[in-house]
């Protein structure tokens, strides 16, 4: 791609915008003395200076009170001529208050005209309403007198001169007013020349139509007149005619009517692909953002795992011990009932040794009784001895089996009791393990807030350096009264400080114009190109 670098006096204003430097400064001192002599040039420098400033606060006195004796006089001039005609005309008791009432509106509105003015809100009806008033005042002084201004235009014009002057002082205070405010703001306040209208009403047309559509001065409008009429000559140049160059060096002459520059025109395909870039990064940067807020809510969903997790097994754990116990307590319960049987046995066995008691002393009752028989109850006893044994071996027998069923069960219930106690043990090291886990992530969860704590307040110390440096360049700018247009371009120097690490090319012309609270974007690019300049110079806040 070739492009037609733009020749170097589009890169700078004209020169009616410019004073030149000899004005600026004084010439250098050739005399060599010493002590108070060689201060003597600097002080008188200043003196013009004053004087000056002096002979404007008193012009400025003089119109002031000038144009209130002139008020003042065209007043009650006109007051006394409008109330003879509207007494002539049957206004009869409002008759006196007419004049006022006419000459208070043009007052009105053209004090309400300049506080809206001044306050940067301009409403249109107020200036027609006041000229249509005066125009009016005009005409009815002008036909207050005994003849009809055709008949005594002499006289007609004597009535209506001092309600002109009035108008003429109201609007030259409009003017200064609206001329202030311009160079408050940094806004230039010529407008085109009447001369360029009557030699060139076309062209002068076509900028005109531009200074308004775009809100451009008429010297920015003038420079880029010239530098596109040098670059269409440079392409012609070139390429024999304009229309033969390729599409990217023919922007400026394409893009001109939509108020760009030759340099803003050229930058446009390398705009293009920087906010391409821009956005190619950006996504990219949400991606990555994507993935982390994935990574983070995985994290999450993995530490609640862990706590879901640790709950369970804790609660497993009770469980398995509440269940160790109630087993443990089943087994103790068994043991007493088998301790009970026991005990049931020997009862019964006591039991039997007493009914074998007392069959003995019946028998011995018998004996005693029936001595006859002898044989019989030897016999007798003889059988009862060996149902005595006999009862005595199966009772031992019984007793036997039943205490090595009890001692067989008491075993196992102890079995069952170390494999519960075991399986406990196990349960709480994985407790313990869950909650060693746990512990372990929320140290973790500690440590990103911490860590987040970290560069919240590494960011609050950032922005509160930006604003002291920030401070103190304001402070420095105030201490040297720098112009608006000077303390824009200071502005932008410490953005580009800032957010481009110093080089004014990497720093969009939107933020440039989003910083300096909406200006256009020759604006922008006016004070980007300032602000490389005061950097390149060494400027630093």
């Amino acid at each position: 791609m070739t492009t037609i670098a733009p020749p170097p006096t589009t890169a700078r204003p004209p020169a009616a915008s410019t004073p030149p430097a000899a004005a600026s400064s004084a010439p250098a001192p050739t005399s060599s003395t010493p002590g108070p002599t060689s201060s003597t040039p600097a002080a008188a420098s200043s003196t013009p200076r004053d004087r000056a400033a002096v002979l404007g606060r008193l012009l400025l006195c003089v119109a002031v009170l000038g144009g209130a004796v002139v008020a003042g006089i065209g007043f009650a001039g006109s007051y006394s001529a409008l109330r003879q005609l509207a007494a002539q005309k049957g206004f009869g008791d409002f008759a006196p208050w007419f004049p006022i009432g006419v000459d208070a509106g043009i007052i009105v509105a053209l004090a309400a005209d300049l506080y809206l003015l001044r306050r940067g809100v301009s409403w249109p009806w107020l200036r027609p309403v006041a000229h249509g008033l005066t125009l009016a005042t005009v005409w009815f002084n002008a036909n207050a007198g005994e003849l009809s201004p055709a008949a005594d235009p002499v006289a007609a014009a004597m009535h209506a001169v001092m309600p002109l002057l009035f108008v003429v002082a109201v609007e030259a205070a409009r003017f200064l007013v609206v001329r202030t405010a311009d160079l408050e703001a940094g806004r230039e306040t010529g407008g085109v020349p009447l001369l360029r209208w009557l030699l060139s009403p076309a062209r002068t047309w076509t900028m005109w139509r531009r200074m308004k559509l775009w809100g451009l001065p008429y010297s920015a409008v003038v420079a880029r007149e010239r530098a596109l009429r040098v670059y269409r000559v440079m392409l012609e140049r070139q390429y024999g005619k304009a229309k033969h160059a390729p599409s990217d060096a023919r922007l400026p002459l394409t893009m001109a009517r939509y108020g760009l520059t030759v340099d803003e025109a050229l930058a446009l395909p390398q705009a293009a692909e920087e906010q391409e870039r821009e956005r190619r990064e950006a996504e990219a940067d949400r991606k990555v953002a994507e993935e982390i807020r994935a990574k983070e809510r995985e994290a999450e969903r993995r530490k609640a795992a862990l706590r879901a997790d640790g709950s369970v097994k804790t609660t497993a754990a009770e469980v398995g011990a509440q269940t160790a116990a109630a087993e443990r307590l089943a087994a103790l319960e068994a043991e007493a009932v088998d301790s009970a049987a026991v005990a049931e046995a020997r009862a019964r066995e006591a039991a039997a040794e007493a009914r074998q008691a007392e069959e003995r002393a019946r028998r011995q009752e018998a004996d005693r009784k029936a001595a006859e028989e002898e044989l019989r109850a030897a016999e007798l006893r003889r059988q009862a001895a060996e149902e005595d044994q006999a009862a005595e071996l199966e009772a031992r027998a019984v007793e036997t089996e039943r205490a090595a069923e009890a001692r067989l069960r008491a075993a196992e219930a102890n079995r069952r009791a170390a494999e519960i106690e075991a399986r406990a043990a196990e349960d709480a090291a994985r407790a313990a393990e869950a909650r060693r886990q746990k512990q372990a992530a929320d140290r973790a969860v500690a440590e990103d807030e911490a860590a987040a704590a970290e560069a919240r307040q590494r960011a609050v110390e950032a922005t509160a350096r930006a604003l002291e440096i920030e401070r103190r360049a304001v402070e420095t700018e105030d201490e040297l009264r720098l112009s608006p247009t000077e303390r824009a371009a200071r502005k932008v120097a410490r953005l580009v400080l800032a957010e481009a690490g110093g080089d004014a090319e990497r720093l969009p012309l939107e933020r440039v114009a989003e910083a300096l609270g909406g200006v256009s974007p020759a604006t922008a690019s006016a004070r980007r190109k300032e602000a490389a300049a005061l950097l390149a110079d060494g400027y630093r806040p």
